[in-house]
Parts: C-alpha cells; structure tokens; sequence
C-alpha cells in the first residue's frame, strides 16, 4: 500500500524511473583481524547506504513525494547482516572518528582546510548514530521501512551476481543464482521482489522464463538490449516492452539521463567544484601519523578525509569548498530536470502513453565516487515535487500498473560496460576461471541429484559446495581483473572457491567428508546459512 503523502498530485506529462543498484562482492575475512578488502563494505555504508537512508527518510518526514527503484544485492544484504561486520564497522567508524578529532586539531591554523576537517568528524559521528542508535546496525530493515511507507520499491538482484550470459548453457545455475536471490530478498524485506536487476545489465533471450517462474515481473537493460529487440519496439526506451519468451516487462537505460550523471567526463561528477576523490590523507600525510588508520602491515590506503576538489586537469588540485561544491549540485539537479522535461514534452508527443526514462545507476556512485552526489539527489527530488509538472517519479511497477499493454518483442543479447556486448566479463585477465566454473556447476547439478537423502555431515559438505559454486561465479571479480585494481585478490578469491569445491567434491563423492574442513570453511563462507544445495537439482 502507497502512502498517499508520499505520490506526487500533479498531472505530469512523463515519468522518470531512478533506479539504484546497490551491490558488493561478499567480502567477509573472520581469519584475520583486519583485511583490507572489507572497507569496501565500510566506506559504502558511510559514504553510500546512511546519507541515502537519512535522505530518504527526511524526503518521507517532509512528505515530499517519492517513489525510487533500490535493488539491494544478496550479496550486500548478507553482509550488512552480519554481525562479525556490523561490528568490525563499529570499530571501523570509530577509527574515523578518532582521525577526524585529530584531524581538526592539525588543521586548525589552517582555514583552507579547517572547515572541512569539521565537517567530516560530524559526518563520522553522524554515521555512528544512525547505524547504532537509528538502525540499531540493521541498515536493511530501516531500508524495508521506506518500502513499507510507499517511498522505496526494492528489488533483488543474482545471489552473488552472477553474470548471467556466461552461463547461459547451464540454465540450473541461473535458476538457483535467482531462486535463492528470491528467497534471500523475501527472509530479508518480507515481501517477495517484483523487479530484478539483471548482474551487469547482462540479458540473452529466454532468461526471462527462468526469472517468470520465480515471480519476477519485470528487469532492466542497457538502451541497446531494448532498442535492438525483434522487432524494433516503436516507443525505443521510453516504454517498456514485454519478453516474448514469458510475460516479463525489460526497461531500457536511457542513454542521455544516465551519461548526465556516472560519466566523470560528460556528467556532472567531474565538476571543477566537487570533491577529488583521488587524493586521500591516507596518502599524503606522514606515515607515521597516519599509520593507525591504514592497513596494519604498512600499506597506505584511503581514510575517507580528503581536502581537494577535482579543480581539473592538473595535479595542483585547490581546497575543497563544500558549500561552493553544494551550489553546484543544487544547479546540476535543475539541469537534470531541465533536460528530462524537454525529452519528455516532445517524446509525449508522439506517444499514446506517457513516455518513460529510465534511469539506472550503481547506487555507491552516490557519496563513494561523486561525493555530492546523495545531495544531487536529494535537490532533484524536491524540485520535482515542486518546480514544474511535467516530470512525476514513478517505479517500473508503478508504470507497468498504469500501462498495463506493452509491445511484445525479443530484447537483444547485451551488457552494459566497455562496447555493451560482455567484453568487460570475457577478458583474457577472467575468461580462465570460465572453464573450471563450468565444470563445476555441471558437477553440482549432478551430485545435487545423486544425494537425495544425504547423511547430515555430507549434507553440509553439499551446501557448502554451493556456497563456494556461487562465490566463484561473482561478475565482481572478473571486472576487477579486467580493471587491474585489487586484481591479485580477485584471482585468489576465484582460485580459493574452486580449489574448495573440488576438494569437497571429491570427498563427497569417496564418501569420506571431513568434518573439520567443512565446518572452517563454513565459519569463513558463511553467505545464505539457510541454502538447500537440491536448488540445482
């Protein structure tokens, strides 16, 4: 039920569909005091999922109209879940904290750089807060209460994020990368997902018979999935079409909105006036002074605290100036609207239904990368509600409910990344993980029918065989190959879930699984403790 403060009253001409993708790579190290790897995690929830959150949830107090698209990954809702790194973040955020009070104290005789210190010891306690007092350290179930208030549709994504194109001849390995996705998002959010976000953007035709038989309605391509359809859909992306291989709705990216936005080029992230993400005291203090906030053996890496707007091409970069920095959002958010009522008001023209834009982005873009950009966002909503009438928010349920009659095509084969079409997942850095990964989920289905009625301690040597099945298929680590940061952590992260399957596999099969063995590897690999490995058979 849509709370009725929450919907916009004007009679728009269009709709605007925001869709952020909120994801991680499960990243969870209990073996070790501190690993690296798991700030990914930690600056997300501060500079991401708690502005996003407080944004919201002011948006709602305010009754300003919202209706916004959130997918929250398996993988990302696992994590946020757990309370080895609920509290690790705890102790993450005090670690800023600290800095920050230090940091204040260091800059104080300097005004370029004093107000700004400020500034991020209020943002490092305000997190603290709202994770530990607000939340009570469930980010997701504050998140389920926007939903519930009509504000946020929620929607899942592959269990581990899958990509899906790359294993498309083993259908039974998508099916459980979506079933237990399902699962996961209902046990979570308590309501099944109507929409789901295909990992990368990536869709061949016929996944969406697998995606109609869990009870998804609807997903999302980049433009050229859509526009490429057999045949060519007459409204391009600005109406969804419905797969003629099942009754599932695909909603195409719309190339000019997103381009405004994640392009650090074109878009509105390369602003002179917005904050550098590049340059972290982390890097540029002493080390000795800096040395307990970064990586204990010695190796420098970001602390959140940065002094330096992008200014431009150069490396002479000039003072961040926050409030400079905000102005410039609040005029990037009316240009963005601008832009969208114009596109709109002709497309509508044109069109027996109101045209639609569809616009999709990864949801740590906003806060992690474009520091400004949970602001931009916040400025936009409110000038939608109030400064014109052509534009209302709308989800892709809220489309499909009001325009229920929609051109059947066969949507193309595509992805979103460098040139649309999987290359950024088929690279010669990933493409040998494929052929071991293929072997195994062919080997999963085959003992997942085998064991129909297992003994316990083989039971849990197949779930765990699953769990180390999903992790490798991660598209996370192949874009982190392709890219070349963190690659060797990648590759280990790959070769580490492989090697545990095999030698699972292998037990299992000779009837001898060990016990000590499986249950380290449950203790470390703990993602989806209630999974059934019979979901591949």
């Amino acid at each position: 039920m849509k709370s009725s403060a929450l919907l916009s009253t004007h009679a728009a001409k269009g709709n605007l569909c925001l869709v952020l993708h909120a994801h991680l790579p499960f990243v969870r190290h209990p073996e070790r005091e501190y690993m690296l790897e798991e700030n990914w995690l930690f600056e997300a929830i501060t500079e991401t999922y708690i502005p996003l959150l407080s944004i919201f949830d002011n948006i709602v107090s305010d009754r300003v109209p919202l209706r916004i698209t959130l997918s929250m990954s398996p993988t990302l809702c696992e994590m946020l879940g757990d309370p080895l790194l609920r509290q690790r973040y705890v102790k993450y955020i005090d670690r800023s904290i600290e800095l920050a009070e230090k940091e204040c104290v260091r800059t104080k005789n300097q005004p370029e750089f004093r107000d700004t210190a400020k500034m991020y010891l209020e943002k490092f306690m305000s997190a603290k807060k709202v994770f530990v007092d607000y939340c009570s350290m469930d980010l997701a179930g504050q998140f389920a209460e926007l939903q519930d208030k009509g504000a946020l549709e929620l929607i899942t994504s592959a269990a581990t994020h899958g990509f899906f194109p790359v294993m498309r001849e083993n259908p039974q390995a998508i099916i459980a990368q979506v079933r237990i996705a399902v699962e996961t998002h209902e046990r979570i959010f308590k309501k099944p997902p109507a929409g789901f976000w295909l990992p990368e953007c990536g869709y061949y035709p016929g996944v969406e018979k697998i995606l109609h038989a869990a009870g998804i309605s609807y997903f999302f391509t980049d433009a050229h999935g859509v526009l490429f359809s057999e045949p060519r859909p007459r409204y391009g992306v600005f109406a969804p079409v419905v797969c003629s291989g099942a009754p599932v709705a695909a909603f195409g990216r719309d190339i000019e909105a997103s381009k405004a936005v994640w392009s650090a080029h074109e878009g509105y992230p390369g602003d002179p006036a917005y904050r550098e993400f590049y340059r972290d005291i982390g890097f540029d203090l002493d080390m000795e002074y800096v040395r307990p906030y970064i990586d204990p053996i010695g190796l420098r890496a970001n602390t959140g605290v940065k002094y330096y707007k992008i200014t431009g091409k150069t490396d002479h970069k000039k003072p961040y100036d926050r409030d400079r920095a905000l102005d410039r959002a609040l005029i990037h958010a009316g240009n963005f609207m601008f832009n969208r009522e114009k596109r709109i008001e002709y497309c509508s023209s044109l069109m027996d239904r109101p045209p639609l834009i569809v616009a999709p982005f990864d949801a740590e873009l906003f806060g992690h990368w474009w520091y400004e950009g949970p602001q931009w966002l916040n400025f936009l909503i409110r000038k939608i509600a109030f400064e014109q009438n052509i534009v209302t928010l709308c989800t892709a349920s809220d489309y499909l409910s009001a325009n229920p009659d929609n051109q059947v095509c066969t949507p193309s084969l595509s992805s979103w990344g460098q040139k649309g079409y999987c290359e950024v997942w088929l690279d010669e850095r990933s493409d040998w993980a494929y052929p071991d990964i293929f072997k195994m989920e062919i080997l999963m289905e085959e003992l997942a029918r085998t064991f129909e009625r297992p003994d316990p301690l083989t039971r849990r040597a197949l779930n765990q065989m699953a769990r180390e099945l999903l992790l490798a298929q991660s598209s996370d680590w192949a874009f982190i190959m392709k890219t070349g940061a963190m690659e060797n952590y990648a590759r280990r992260r790959v070769k580490e879930h492989i090697a545990n399957f095999i030698r699972l596999s292998g037990e299992v099969r000779s009837g001898k699984p060990e016990e000590h063995f499986i249950s380290v590897l449950e203790a470390q690999n703990n993602i989806f403790k209630n999974i059934d490995y019979r979901v591949y058979a």
